[in-house]
């Protein structure tokens, strides 16, 4: 068994070169230079953990880790797109570097090379591999919808579960299907897969409240995105929800006016609401109870205690990080 730095190491080592040709170079550097501003690797070590669950690494994790690593910097050339977002792990994002034309293209052959990475798997299970794979490619591009959608609305219009139902799909079916990919290679059985794939899910949503928390609470030196980013824009995360549904008539009508005017300390004035109405220790609670939810159907994996450390291990990091 390897530890998760471990097996960021050795993906790192077949990962870092270049993963485009030369030319057109406006297109290819493009798609080159996000993945060269860094990044945790989250989902492609997960291909790896999954399928060291089960059996001894295989060459297929690292295809699968590359293809799904590929996939996730699409969705983020396209996300910072319709966010509008300047900044990406502290460096200009691909559109702001570039164009957003340059950048809706980029983004789409990295999609398109991820079927090269896929199609090397083992023929035997090539074919739901591609199929996981699918579904939770469609899933993610469903759940950033429902996130254009929610923007549009009235916060009161927003119920808690829907939001937690769009980040499932956006953030967290992505790191479930890593894992359960893995599996398939490793020869986990369906019980077996389902269970990881639940884990992975649920660590995924508390992954998305921690990241969501970051933007309001953190330091903007260590998670390289513009402090409140989301308070700026209004985006309806799990905090303003709360908020909304918790704080009394007199703050809820200075969080509509803030919302409505954008004044220059906006943000400061927004997280003392936050703040006022506990919701930095609600969201901490809440995040808690996602993370059981996880460790209770890891703990159903029939595989030795001990091959569950890693992934144990790495939730707790992934859940306490502070970027």
């Amino acid at each position: 068994m390897h530890s998760f730095k471990e097996l960021s190491a050795k993906f790192e080592q077949q990962f870092n070169h270049r993963q485009f040709p030369a030319q057109p170079a406006n297109l290819y550097d493009a798609s080159q230079y996000i993945l060269g501003i860094g990044g945790k690797r989250i989902r492609p070590v997960l291909a790896m953990m999954g399928n060291e669950l089960f059996d001894t690494l295989h060459d297929d994790s690292l295809l699968v880790g590359t293809a799904i690593e590929l996939f996730h910097n699409f969705t983020l050339i396209h996300d910072d797109i319709m966010d509008k977002a300047p900044l990406r792990r502290g460096m200009p994002t691909v559109h702001t570097k570039y164009n957003d034309a340059t950048a809706i293209m980029a983004g789409d052959v990295m999609l398109i090379r991820c079927y090269d990475f896929l199609n090397k798997v083992q023929p035997h299970i090539k074919t739901k591999i591609i199929n996981v794979f699918n579904k939770a490619a469609s899933e993610v591009c469903e759940g950033q919808q429902y996130d254009m959608d929610m923007e549009v609305m009235k916060p009161e219009d927003v119920q808690y579960n829907d939001y937690v139902n769009m980040i499932g799909l956006k953030t967290s079916v992505l790191l479930a299907a890593a894992l359960q990919m893995g599996a398939i290679i490793g020869g986990g059985s369906e019980g077996n897969q389902q269970h990881l794939y639940n884990f992975g899910k649920n660590v995924g949503i508390a992954f998305q409240m921690q990241d969501d928390y970051l933007d309001a609470f953190g330091d903007p030196d260590k998670h390289g995105k513009q402090a409140g980013g989301d308070i700026l824009i209004n985006k309806k995360t799990f905090l303003l929800l709360k908020a909304l549904d918790t704080c009394n008539p007199g703050q809820k009508e200075e969080l509509h006016h803030l919302m409505d005017t954008n004044p220059a300390d906006k943000v400061a004035q927004v997280l003392r609401i936050f703040k006022e109405c506990k919701i930095d220790v609600w969201s901490e609670e809440e995040k808690e109870s996602y993370k059981q939810k996880a460790i209770k159907s890891l703990e159903e994996i029939a595989v030795v205690s001990a091959r569950k450390k890693p992934l144990l291990e790495l939730a707790d990091f992934l859940l306490t990080r502070q970027h």
